[in-house]
């Protein structure tokens, strides 16, 4: 396990200024193909995107967590949607039991695939005797407009008498109680019931979220928006997503690149994140999304009367940037700015 003291921005901090944290969570992007295109994913997701991480990849970051977080690592599995690429999936965990890196924390899944009650059986049984701890199944408006929540609702009662209720967690358990009829909603009444469910459940507005949803709540004028810089987002984030191309995502920040394990190990990755140090993120880090627009003025880009929030604006900056091929390091890849 790696000290704080072993990043290059923490050993040039005073000691009472607050520090770049641990990294001890890594969600390993599967794949960015998905069974759904949620108006609310902040990776873009959809049946047309593509993408699998090598399993050397994967072992590779999940090493390299180890080092850095000690038993205090903790890997998830996303995507995209991973049972997409079940066999793939089982392959990776297989190779971490081999590696001895420990089990894997969860696996989280829309459950577009749980329609057989043998093949759900078959599927979790082999992902328990692989080491997973917990399985995650996502549950709302946005999924179960493509999902249907029989799915959901069968896959969450068999992996509560199989795995046991403690280790199945439903996001939302709540939608899933009492869902809203949705899949052949008339615009305006989709419309409704995303924005009651954004007001019930925040989520984080970049990517298609940014895009679809963000418009329906934007009510914020940008200068509402200065001071709130991305400081404390970068520093405290206990954690990264790493996607299929190997890019690193600080939390769930996602088509900011500060790296890639295919070209370094994720613990040197973070030894050497120095985010004032770094181009583009210098300017969120310190002066936050507002200033990072100010400076996007200067290349023509064009204020939105309002914004959800400042990830609102900043996805909608980096878009611009991105459509100008500007920054190609840092924002990117074309996965999280193209909505297909």
């Amino acid at each position: 396990m790696m000290n704080l003291a072993d990043n290059i921005y923490n050993q040039k901090t005073e000691r009472n200024e607050p520090k770049l944290k641990l990294w001890r969570y890594a969600g390993i992007m599967l794949t960015y193909k998905c069974s759904s295109a949620c108006e609310f994913c902040y990776f873009n997701c959809s049946p047309a995107q593509g993408g699998l991480i090598p399993i050397q990849t994967a072992i590779e970051a999940w090493r390299g967590l180890k080092i850095l977080a000690g038993q205090k690592a903790k890997i998830h599995i996303t995507g995209g949607e991973p049972f997409i690429y079940f066999e793939h999936l089982a392959r990776l965990l297989a190779a971490s039991q081999k590696e001895n890196l420990g089990p894997i924390d969860q696996i989280e899944t829309n459950a577009f695939w749980a329609s057989n009650e043998k093949n759900i059986i078959e599927r979790l049984r082999k992902l328990n005797n692989l080491g997973m701890q917990r399985l995650k199944i996502s549950c709302d408006p946005f999924h179960q407009r493509y999902i249907d929540i029989e799915c959901v609702r069968r896959l969450a009662t068999i992996a509560s008498e199989l795995l046991g209720p403690d280790r199945v967690l439903v996001r939302w358990r709540e939608y899933l109680d009492n869902p809203t009829a949705i899949k052949d909603a008339p615009p305006d009444r989709l419309k409704e019931l995303y924005v009651s469910a954004l007001r019930k459940f925040p989520c984080r507005l970049t990517g298609r979220a940014a895009k679809r949803l963000a418009p329906f709540i934007a009510s914020t004028a940008i200068e509402n928006l200065a001071g709130q810089d991305c400081r404390s987002a970068f520093l405290g984030a206990r954690g990264v997503h790493i996607d299929p191309l190997g890019n690193v995502f600080s939390g769930t920040c996602s088509g900011i690149i500060i790296g890639n394990v295919n070209k370094q190990p994720l613990q040197q990755i973070w030894q050497q994140f120095n985010p004032p140090r770094q181009e583009l993120i210098d300017t969120l880090f310190n002066l936050g999304p507002y200033g990072f627009a100010e400076k996007a003025v200067k290349f023509e880009y064009k204020k939105r009367r309002f914004y959800a929030s400042r990830c609102h604006l900043c996805y909608d900056v980096r878009q611009f940037y991105f459509d100008k091929s500007s920054y190609k390091s840092i924002i990117g890849p074309v996965e999280c700015y193209l909505d297909c």
